[in-house]
């Protein structure tokens, strides 16, 4: 195991900057956290008690399951009496009707009077229109009254027709009943006045279910609840459930809220520790860059207040939470070996306050490494989307592993958590483009800006291999050197090479003061003085600069054009001004006036673009001409002060100089020179 450095350690740690943002994240998160005691214990059905014997130190009632509860509104649903309304207009309006009917016809009294007895008689109980009539209770409301009959009791026309022809058979024996009926018309007067109200019905059928009450026992204090070791079954996990219930409901936290808050501050620091250290093992120069520190913790706190606030809505919605995104966000800014750590200390939280936290800091876990690994070969286009299934799918398989763990079965299934898992995989491609807003508000260029600006194609680059071919070329070569170097001492190969890219770009201005584009034996510098030259050499750094803005370039490429000369000399035109009698002190004139290279990738770049340079003055391409060559460039770079501001190391420049040595090799190898065919005489006749 490699030694503590405790010297860089003590330096790295020492950067106030860095603790006074973890400070502020202390003071986000401690606003969010939820101010309430934690139930303190764990249980799972199928699983040992796993402390002492538990007695109950409150009365509590026990709650009743989700299926009971379904049950039982499913039994009052069906139970819900029907609610009919009685108009008592119907009945007056067909007596006097029937009354006229037999004035008119000179019915005999003796019949009028039976059969007006009968229809009073069947209008006070109640006529229904057309129905089978049941053995069961519904409501009948009589002008404000309402009253519960039996409905079989009551009336439909052709019960009433049979009621009226058994009174006239008994009024009137002699006479044919049928006859009378059909003679009277009575059937017309038989005009249903009760009529089902839905509306009351429906209100009837909520309030049953409504009523509904959510407990069916009490527990008291005192009462045994499980003994220690004892197999957790349904009956006593609802018994333990209903306990946890009301003590987040009417105990909480019972001890000094100031000690609650100070527990939650030291949690909290913990995590934010946590997460320092991982950064400082993984990659340290994520703690000396202060903007990227700050998108750290950033992360940090967007899962931390999400979390809780998700949390206070529903414990159910965090699996609807596309955690998994975090990952992608940091890998777009972040060495890989930095991102995992990172998000698995930023899904702690989930443990702390989630009902289920295991099972979602798992979820949430596998979603994250399978989005890393799937985005890294589905970016583009619509295949970004098949990322949304390989992240449901393992979330998913997780899930199902849980239900097993908990249940034996993974049935009966709950089509919500499915749902909100799909939901949550294709939100994790959904949220990704605010990678961009980040891209802004941290001052950080992301992997998928740095493809852009590297693609050739690129309109700048495009008017940079127009104007000035040969630049583009030597931009090109210094690329592929730098790209390979970084990589050899830790530093970013995607920075480095779109900044070898465009670090010369400010040659667009002028192309033909430059050698590399010089064409047709034309040399501007002939009519020049040493200091003219060198002043127009030297402006390609300024120019770049503002073409780079116009271009609106990250600054991290605009730092690059800045520092590729840094205060170095042009020195052939020096030399020339200096033999023809110039005063050497006038140096400050052939100087650069850029930034000394600061970055790894910008000490590299510096270095490849003078070596890619010098290289081409070589006569001879062998293994010790070549390595000469490296060597004398970084030695000038060294002796003259240009690496000073950087933190590369004796054994990074070791590392520089030997894959440059290998990279020009490979560019200058020698070519095997193909013999020429001897011809026959007669095929040099033809």
């Amino acid at each position: 195991m490699e030694r503590l450095d405790l010297f860089n350690f003590r330096r790295v740690m020492g950067k106030r900057g860095n603790f006074l943002v973890l400070l502020i994240a202390l003071a986000v998160m401690m606003i969010f956290y939820p101010v309430d005691g934690k139930f303190r214990y764990q249980y799972k059905k199928g699983s040992p008690w796993l402390y002492q014997t538990l007695e109950s130190p409150i009365d509590f009632p026990v709650l009743k399951t989700k299926d009971e509860m379904s049950e039982e509104k499913s039994r009052a649903a069906e139970s819900v009496i029907q609610y009919f309304r009685k108009d008592e207009k119907v009945m007056n309006e067909a007596l006097a009707d029937f009354s006229r009917k037999c004035i008119k016809d000179s019915v005999p009294e003796q019949i009028q009077t039976a059969v007006t007895k009968a229809l009073s008689d069947i209008y006070q109980k109640g006529l229904f229109a057309q129905k089978d009539l049941e053995d069961r209770a519904i409501f009948v409301q009589r002008g404000k009254n309402a009253s519960q009959e039996i409905e079989a009791e009551l009336y439909t026309p052709q019960k009433a027709l049979r009621y009226i022809r058994s009174e006239l058979a008994y009024t009137a024996p002699a006479a044919n009943p049928d006859s009378l009926l059909s003679s009277l018309k009575v059937a017309e007067f038989l005009r249903p006045d009760l009529f089902f109200d839905k509306n009351t019905t429906d209100e009837l059928h909520r309030r049953a279910i409504d009523y509904i009450s959510p407990t069916k026992g009490m527990v008291y204090a005192g009462e045994h609840i499980v003994s220690e070791g004892e197999i957790i079954t349904s009956e006593i996990e609802q018994i333990l459930d209903s306990f946890k219930a009301e003590y987040k409901k009417s105990i909480g936290y019972s001890g000094n809220i100031l000690m609650l808050h100070l527990g939650h501050a030291l949690i909290i620091a913990v995590l934010l520790l946590m997460a320092y250290f991982a950064v400082y093992f993984s990659d340290q120069e994520v703690l000396k860059h202060q903007n990227e520190f700050n998108f750290v913790v950033f992360i940090l706190c967007l899962a931390f207040v999400v979390t809780m606030l998700v949390r206070k809505i529903s414990p159910d919605l965090l699996y609807l939470v596309p955690f998994a995104v975090l990952v992608l966000y940091m890998s777009s800014f972040l060495y890989n070996r930095v991102v995992l750590p990172v998000y698995f200390i930023s899904l702690m939280p989930l443990l702390l306050v989630a009902e289920n936290g295991v099972e979602l800091f798992m979820i949430a876990s596998v979603a994250g490494v399978v989005a890393f690994m799937s985005f890294s070969l589905y970016a583009r286009g619509w295949l970004q989307f098949l990322n949304c299934l390989y992240i449901f799918f393992a979330c998913v398989l997780v899930h199902i592993g849980f239900q097993l763990i908990a249940k034996g079965t993974i049935f009966p299934i709950e089509p919500r958590i499915y749902v909100y898992l799909f939901i949550a995989s294709v939100l994790v491609v959904v949220t990704y483009p605010f990678v961009f807003l980040m891209e802004k508000l941290f001052y950080m260029v992301s992997i998928s800006t740095l493809k852009d600006l590297s693609d050739t194609e690129n309109p700048l680059l495009e008017e940079l291999a127009t104007k000035a071919p040969g630049t583009f070329q030597h931009s090109l070569q210094v690329a592929n050197l730098a790209e390979r170097a970084v990589v050899a001492i830790g530093g970013n190969p995607r920075i480095a090479r779109a900044g070898a890219l465009y670090h010369d770009i400010g040659k667009m201005a002028n192309p033909q003061a430059f050698i590399e584009n010089m064409s047709n034996g034309l040399n501007i510098h002939k009519d020049l003085s040493p200091v003219e030259s060198a002043q127009l050499i030297i402006k390609h750094v300024e120019d770049g600069v503002a073409m780079a803005r116009k271009a609106r370039l990250p600054k991290v490429l605009q730092d690059f054009i800045l520092s590729h000369h840094g205060h170095s000399v042009t020195e052939y035109f020096y030399n020339v001004y200096c033999n023809n009698g110039g005063n050497p002190a006038d140096r400050p004139k052939f100087t650069y006036q850029g930034n000394l290279p600061a970055t790894k990738e910008e000490v590299v770049v510096m270095i490849a673009d003078a070596v890619e340079a010098a290289s081409r003055s070589l006569s001879e391409y062998s293994e010790e001409t070549i390595s000469s060559l490296v060597d004398s460039v970084v030695e000038k770079r060294i002796s003259g002060n240009q690496l000073i501001r950087s933190e590369v190391t004796f054994k990074n420049i070791n590392s520089i100089k030997s894959v440059m040595k290998r990279q020009i090799r490979e560019i200058y190898h020698a070519r095997i020179a193909y013999p020429k065919r001897k011809m026959s005489e007669s095929q040099q006749d033809r």
